[in-house]
C-alpha cells in the first residue's frame, strides 16, 4: 500500500493525473480462468519439484533442461491440485503451476516457467480470497490485454522475457485474431545517477536498517 500511494503521489507531483487506477488484482479471476484453460489444453501442469530442483533441472545456455517428472501429469489431477493450491490446502513452496513450453529452448524463460505459486499472506486489495497468485511474466501480458493496452514499456532486462509475454498473450487470445488489440512490449535503457541508489531493494535496506530516517529522508 505504501508503494502504491507513493507512486501515485509522485505522478501527481510530476503534474499528471489518471482517469482510473488499474491493478493486476482486478483480473485475478480472469487470470485464474486462463490458467485453468491452459491446464485443460495441456499447456500447463502442476509440478511438485522444489525451487532448487526446478533451478537444477533448467539446464544452462549450453545444456538443455530436464523435463519435470510431473510434466505429463494427468490433466484432471493438475486441475484438482491447482484448485487445492488456491483453497489453501497446499503449503507455500510445495507445488507450482508451470507452463509446458520447451525445456530445450535457447531462451531460458521458455523452459517451463512458473506461472502460479502459493502465497498465504493476505493481499492488500483482495484479502484472503486467493492463495494461488500469478507470476509477473504471466500477469503482465494478460493484464495489458484485458485493459486494451497497446504499448507496454519495460527496462532492458525484460528483452528476453518479450517472447514469453507474446506467447502468453497468444494463448489467452486462443491464437485467433492475434494482431487485433495485441499489446506490444518495448524496452528502454534505464538511466541512473552516479553515487546514487535508485533501486527499491537498496532503498528498502536503508530504511529497514535505520540508515536513513524513513522514506521521506531527503538523502
Amino acid at each position: 500500500v505504501e508503494y502504491m500511494e507513493s507512486i501515485k503521489e509522485d505522478i501527481k507531483w510530476l503534474g499528471f493525473d489518471w482517469d482510473r487506477v488499474l491493478n493486476a488484482s482486478d483480473y485475478f479471476d480472469k487470470m485464474y480462468e486462463c490458467a485453468v484453460k491452459l491446464i485443460k489444453d495441456g499447456k500447463a501442469y502442476v509440478c511438485d519439484l522444489t525451487a532448487d530442483e526446478i533451478r537444477a533441472t533448467r539446464g544452462s545456455f549450453e545444456v538443455p533442461g530436464t523435463e519435470s517428472p510431473y510434466r505429463n501429469r494427468p490433466i484432471e489431477e493438475s486441475l484438482t491440485l491447482f484448485e487445492k493450491m488456491n483453497t489453501g490446502e497446499i503449503e507455500e513452496g510445495k507445488m507450482v503451476l508451470r507452463a509446458k513450453i520447451d525445456m530445450a529452448s535457447p531462451n531460458m524463460h521458455f523452459r517451463d516457467p512458473i506461472i502460479y505459486r502459493v502465497v498465504k499472506h493476505p493481499h492488500h486489495r483482495t484479502g484472503e480470497t486467493w492463495k494461488a497468485y500469478p507470476m509477473y511474466d504471466f500477469a503482465h501480458g494478460q493484464s495489458d490485454f484485458f485493459e486494451g493496452v497497446t504499448h507496454s514499456l519495460c527496462t532492458l532486462e525484460f528483452v528476453p522475457h518479450r517472447p514469453l509475454y507474446d506467447l502468453f498473450v497468444d494463448w489467452v487470445k486462443n491464437e485467433q485474431d492475434l494482431d487485433d488489440n495485441r499489446p506490444r512490449q518495448y524496452e528502454f535503457n534505464k538511466l541512473n545517477l552516479n553515487y546514487t541508489l535508485m533501486s527499491k531493494r537498496n532503498l528498502l535496506i536503508l530504511v529497514k536498517e535505520g540508515l536513513v530516517n524513513g522514506w521521506d529522508d531527503p538523502r
